[in-house]
């Protein structure tokens, strides 16, 4: 079971260089009180995964604006070998709640409906993994 979450929240959706990230995490102790990070708290080293992040983003197009992502850690099976067989490797998953541009109506996306909410990438494993552990 995995006891660790990252919110981040786009105040202005589409304006992705503005958001508050949340991190949600249980340490030895129990859960701690969330750690909060704006754009410009965000550890240069980290930069590349949150565009990662706003990359996956885009992929709904104009109509649709995140403006809360919900972001968990996860095994995710990919075909990697001729013969069919499936690797689990580790996957940033995303849950995104968008708004209508014109309608402003509310609807949440998953991976179901965009593959491109599962980023496999390294850097976004270790960026979920930098903000979600105790020894920041």
């Amino acid at each position: 079971m995995n006891n660790a979450e990252i919110q981040i929240q786009f105040p202005k959706p589409g304006e992705w260089q503005e958001f508050t990230l949340t991190a949600i995490y249980q340490d030895a102790g129990g859960y701690r009180p969330p750690a909060r990070y704006t754009a410009d708290e965000i550890p240069a080293e980290q930069a590349p995964a949150m565009a990662a992040v706003v990359a996956a983003l885009v992929e709904l197009g104009e109509d649709w604006q995140a403006v809360q992502v919900w972001a968990r850690l996860g095994k995710n099976a990919l075909t990697l070998a001729e013969d069919g067989t499936y690797t689990m490797i580790d996957g940033v998953c995303l849950t995104v709640e968008a708004v209508h541009a014109e309608t402003r109506g509310r609807r949440i996306f998953t991976a179901s409906d965009y593959p491109a909410f599962i980023i496999t990438d390294p850097a976004a494993v270790e960026f979920f993994r930098f903000f979600t552990t105790s020894n920041l």
